[in-house]
């Protein structure tokens, strides 16, 4: 990491704050814990909002790994990517799936191609990751798609589980998180 890791004797934070991160996380830090620490306000907004979009949303779980795994291998948060793998094997996903998702990255990820691994709901989430992740605006059909699979609420949460891994990205490459 590009920063020391957050410690209670170099910078202290209130005991509920560090325990209500630990309970969220099964009782210990993780690196990222170690960087957002060091700052109560973000620490404190970020453990409450990334748990639930992490375990409060009742969309598909699946789906929302699968748009996150998008993200991190988009912006090359390879920490993101380990840690939300096993996450989404845990929610159905595939090993086969991951495989497919890892190669795609690595080619034209704005080119989905119709893949036996991918149905065709998974295949619309991870051409919206794509291009909520590299263009920030999204096609009309590539939207229209999603109106097809997904209700207004599904849709709102798939896009902010996106858009809130975007935001992870964007601190755990910069910061040097898990590298």
């Amino acid at each position: 990491m590009r920063i020391p890791d957050w410690t209670a004797d170099q910078k202290p934070q209130p005991q509920d704050l560090v325990e209500a991160v630990k309970k969220r996380r099964g009782g210990e830090l993780i690196e990222l814990d170690k960087a957002l620490l060091w700052s109560e306000p973000i620490a404190r907004g970020w453990n409450v909002y990334l748990g639930a979009v992490r375990t409060g949303l009742p969309t598909s779980r699946k789906l929302r790994e699968l748009g996150i795994l998008v993200v991190a291998r988009l912006t090359g948060a390879d920490y993101e990517y380990v840690h939300h793998a096993p996450d989404f094997l845990a929610a159905g996903g595939t090993q086969v799936q991951l495989d497919a998702l890892n190669l795609l990255m690595q080619s034209n990820p704005r080119d989905v191609p119709v893949d036996a691994a991918w149905s065709a709901t998974e295949s619309i989430v991870i051409q919206y990751a794509v291009q909520v992740t590299l263009d920030v605006r999204v096609s009309e059909a590539v939207f229209a798609q999603m109106k097809q699979h997904f209700d207004t609420t599904q849709i709102v949460e798939i896009t902010t589980a996106i858009a809130a891994y975007n935001m992870v990205a964007r601190i755990l490459v910069p910061l040097g998180v898990g590298t």
